[in-house]
Parts: structure tokens; sequence; C-alpha cells
């Protein structure tokens, strides 16, 4: 029941250009050792280069990030944390404009200097390539030779199995593997064997520790998260979609740090797992569709988002809700999420498990609140989970508004969207077969064409010529009195 930590506390790289005496933040180094850098403003922090603040990571790092620079003299460089990198950076500016004995003195804490490391250069460079402005940089958090070989054995895994399978370089790296393993686990009378993802942790001690993220049977909502208590809407767009759609500060247990943060559920477990809003990076495009500044920060605020006319692989145009993901730290598409996950579950777990997610899957889908953006109100939603069909304004991507018809379908979960005229066009289509069926099948007439003598066409409910129409308009001849002749 072990919950997944925020991802670590970094720190934020800045620069101090010695010609324009101006403090940057380092955004990114290319492959010629020029380094690129932005504002250092909180509007900016998304794209802020993060470096894992434990000391001899942070060593190895900004050392084969110096020994690439080009021209490094024209530069220093400055180590703060992340949460407070805008205003630092305001700070050291101050003290680089007006200089003072105690302004050089608060410029030396923060400032980071290159050690040299002869013995571990080459290797340092082999492993990075380009510095990125994520987590996901090409750096190594650790190195095969940590690992206790000997505790993966007793899983039942090995060096060579996680290199066939891909799974060894995310664990370098720090995540969890990105799917599940079959491991046992000897508990010397017995052995308990069971499906799990895993990762590597570093121990107080600085040992790296295997992680073992066993699936659980639902993700644990009824207590706090890190100082967080779950609301009702939280739990349920965490078991809807997975996202819990806000931001929040969680509290860091040891310092007591506020961390602005976002929380997921990992689909294969149903760990409850928490992101730094530090750590999110959105791209400029989704398949094609630009996104602009709004749009970036609804994702980055963790909530979904509608989009239409993005462009899939094979070149077909289609709309979906994206929403950004704290487990697999990117923007996900919300395609029927819940079905898949369940049955991607049933794929790790036994016949039994499987038939009940199948039974799951079988009932009826909750009616969502909201489509392509909109809010439905109290009377539009009742309706709507009901069932009926009811009419709704929408807005397209360009913001330009749109009207149509919304029906859900309870069995599926889906919901079925038609424009005015596909709509008119199924009703009448509807409401003639309707009347058809009462014509053929129990006997009844219709008013408008009672007294055409000929057969009437399939669906017809008129006259369809002068003629038809002169015998509907004529009207009926009395009957002839049958009484009994004087």
């Amino acid at each position: 029941n072990k919950q997944e930590m925020p991802e670590q506390l970094s720190d934020i790289l800045l620069v101090l250009d010695k010609e324009k005496m101006k403090i940057q933040a380092v955004k990114s180094i290319d492959e010629n050792g020029k380094m690129e850098t932005v504002e250092p403003t909180k509007k900016n922090q998304n794209q802020f280069m993060r470096v894992d603040k434990s000391g001899d990571f942070f060593s190895n790092f900004f050392s084969n990030f110096f020994s690439q620079l080009k021209n490094p003299t024209n530069f220093t460089f400055f180590k703060v944390p992340a949460p407070v990198a805008a205003e630092k950076a305001q700070e050291l500016q101050k003290h680089v404009d007006k200089p003072t004995p105690q302004g050089e003195k608060v410029l030396k804490e923060h400032e980071v200097k290159a050690e040299p490391q002869p013995d571990k250069k080459q290797e340092n460079q082999n492993n990075m390539a380009t510095a990125q402005t994520t987590t996901e940089t090409s750096e190594y958090r650790y190195k095969p030779e940590q690992i206790d070989w000997d505790t993966m054995k007793n899983l039942g895994l090995s060096k060579e199995y996680l290199e066939k399978r891909n799974l060894l370089d995310p664990l370098l790296r720090g995540y969890k593997t990105n799917e599940l393993l079959p491991i046992g686990i000897n508990l010397g009378g017995s052995i308990l064997r069971t499906d799990a993802r895993l990762s590597l942790q570093q121990a107080e001690d600085g040992n790296v520790i295997v992680a073992i993220h066993g699936i659980k049977k639902e993700p644990n909502l009824h207590f706090e998260f890190f100082g967080h208590k779950f609301t009702d809407e939280d739990k349920k767009n965490l078991l809807e979609t997975g996202n819990m759609g806000r931001v929040v500060n969680l509290v860091n247990s040891k310092t007591g740090e506020l961390m602005p943060s976002i929380i997921s559920i990992d689909r294969l477990t149903n760990d409850v797992v928490a992101l730094r809003t530090d750590f999110i990076k959105i791209p400029d495009e989704l398949k094609g569709v630009k996104l602009n500044d709004e749009q970036k920060q609804t994702l980055m605020e963790g909530k979904p988002l509608y989009l239409e006319g993005m462009i899939s692989t094979k070149g077909t145009e289609f709309s979906a809700t994206v929403q950004f993901n704290a487990d697999k730290r990117y923007v996900e598409f919300l395609f029927d999420r819940s079905n898949n996950h369940q049955q991607a579950q049933t794929n790790q777990q036994n016949n039994q498990q499987g038939n009940q997610q199948n039974n799951q899957q079988s009932q009826p889908q909750e009616a969502p609140k909201t489509f392509r953006g909109k809010e439905l109100d109290d009377e539009q939603y009742n309706k709507f989970k009901a069932g009926q069909t009811i009419y709704v304004e929408l807005k397209d991507k360009k913001d330009q508004p749109y009207k149509g018809y919304i029906t859900f379908d309870k069995d599926t979960g889906k919901t079925n969207f038609e424009f005015p005229g596909q709509y008119k066009a199924r009703v009448e289509t509807a409401e003639a077969h309707k009347t058809q069926t009462a014509v053929n099948s129990e006997g009844k007439t219709i008013e408008a064409t009672k007294n055409i003598k000929e057969p009437l066409k399939s669906g017809q409910q008129r006259p369809k010529n002068e003629k038809q129409q002169e015998q509907q308009e004529k009207p009926e001849t009395p009957a002839k009195s049958k009484g009994r002749k004087m």
C-alpha cells in the first residue's frame, strides 16, 4: 500500500552571461555545444532544464554538461531549487546589477563549478547525448552494476531477460517498467507468484533497491495521499478516466514542503501516482493540431481537453479527448479508457480474474457530464443519461459555434452526435416506419390517405398525385338503405 511519491525534488540550472550580465534559465544544449536559455519567469518554468538534486548524479551531469559547452568561460552557473527558481533568479539578478559584499556571498552560495573527472569523462559523454528540458534526459539515474542482480535472480529475472524485452533501459532512467512482469518471491516455506511492475529506488543508505509494484484490486482512495483527501469528484474522475483532472498541493512527508502535483492511477497495478507540475511537458502540437496557450494551460492543469481535426498515422481525421497522465508522463488519448484498462489487466491475470473483469465490462456505462468541452446542465444531463436525445450548442477548434443532437448509449458507453439535418432525417424515417408498421400490422389507417383505393407505397403518408388527391377529397357515398319494400 506504499504511496507513489511525486517526482523527486529537482534543481534548476541558472546561467550568467558575463558579456550581457543577465541571469537566464538553461533550457538545453545542442550537439554543437550551443546553449539555449529562456527568461527565468514562472511562465517559462515548464521549459527549464531540471536536474536530479542528489549529489553524485548532479556532479556527473554538470561535469559532462560543462565539457560539452562551447566557450564555457563566458558563463557562470548557479543551482537553485525548482519551486523557487524564478524568485531566486530575480534575487541573483539584483546582486549582479548592484554588486555588494553580501550579494557576492549569495552568488557564491549558489554557484556551481565543474570538477575534473578524467576517469569518468568519456563514460559520461557516451551516456549523455543532448540535454533535454524534462526529466526524460538521456542521462541515466542508475547504472547496471548498482542493481542487486541476486535479488533480481530471486524474483526470477535476469539482466539478459530485461534487455531482451527492452525493460532495462527505463529502469536505469528511474522509471517503472512499462509492462507487468511475472515474478516469484520465495518466502521460505512457500513461493508467491504474481505479476508486478518494477522500479529502482535509492534507499537512505545510498544503496539501490528493487521496488515491486504489485496489482491491487482497486485504487486506495479512502485515505489521505500526502496530505490530500480525495473528494467525491476526485474519486469519480480517477475511477472513470484514470486522471484526477486538477492540480493539488501535496505535502513532502520529510520536509513539509508543498508540492503542486497532478494525480493519476497506474492502470496496470491500480497504484495512485503523483507527478509534480514542474515535470509536466506539453508539446506544441498533437497529431497535426497546433495547441494555443489556453489549450496548453488546460493540459498543464491536468484537465481534459477535447481536440478536433487530428490526423491519425493512417491519414484519417479524428477527434478525441486528451489529458496529461502522471504515471505515463505524457498527454494521452482517452479512447474508451475504462474498458481498455480492464482488458489490459485481464490479459495479465488468471482466467478467473479475467472473467470477473469481463463481467464488469458488460455492465452499463455511466454517461459523461461533459461532451466536447460543453458541460451539460442538470436538466440536460438527466435526460441524456436516461438515453434521451438532447440538443446542444458547441464550439469547434477555431472557436466557431455549431449545433447538434447527442444521444447516450448505456450499453456501449458511447455518445452519438448528429447534426440537425441528420437528426431530422433519422426522426422522419423512424416516424414513417412506425406509421407503416401500424398500417401493415395493426390494421390502422392514415387520415390523409384513407380514401385512396390504390395500394400505398412503403412509407406513403399522403396522396402522391392528382388522381389520389381527388380520391381522397371525394366525399364518401352514403350507404343505401336496405329496408323492406312496402
